[in-house]
């Protein structure tokens, strides 16, 4: 019998960004929380819609963005197959990189965890999008970027201004 690490069976806080710019857009989002719940995803909190436009080409649909903060018992590798089977159940399909998407669910922050190899964490650009840091700081205002070691209203500050301009709750 092999012995399980005692911190292998511990729940982890972890942060996830819901963005879609394809059909339904709300619905989606409402819909990829319902089936994080269902695979006994517990969420804790969840910040409101913000829109920005798409990016490199903000002529494509506009996004709908949310960060979730959430409680998982299921390693960065399980909760990444789990967002990748969700995003298939929801229709997204393979497309070239940035194109528009149903559904798009990123690890951003994994109970503070560093990783570099099959799984990149935390999330590698986070720390440079609008529409993660403002949905991040509605919902966890003392949150610290596990590697950078800033805190979030500086990441925020650092913003180029258009991109904050651009950035809207609805």
């Amino acid at each position: 019998m092999i012995k399980q690490d005692i911190s292998e069976n511990q729940v982890k806080t972890v942060f996830l960004g819901i963005g879609s710019n394809l059909g339904n857009r709300n619905r989606n989002i409402e819909l990829s929380k319902f089936k994080l719940h269902l695979e006994n995803i517990e969420i804790i909190k969840c910040s409101s819609n913000y829109e920005t436009p798409s990016w490199p080409n903000p002529k494509k649909p506009k996004f709908i963005n949310i960060v979730l903060k959430i409680k998982t018992y299921l390693s960065p590798q399980k909760l990444l197959e789990l967002c990748k089977k969700i995003e298939r159940e929801l229709g997204r399909k393979k497309r070239k990189k940035n194109d528009p998407r149903e559904c798009d669910i990123d690890i951003i922050d994994y109970d503070g965890l560093i990783l570099n190899k099959d799984i990149l964490l935390p999330h590698t650009l986070m720390h440079q999008r609008s529409f993660v840091l403002i949905p991040l700081y509605e919902i966890q205002k003392d949150w610290k970027h596990p590697k950078l070691k800033r805190n979030i209203k500086d990441l925020i500050n650092q913003l180029p201004n258009k991109d904050i301009r651009s950035i809207k709750q609805i």
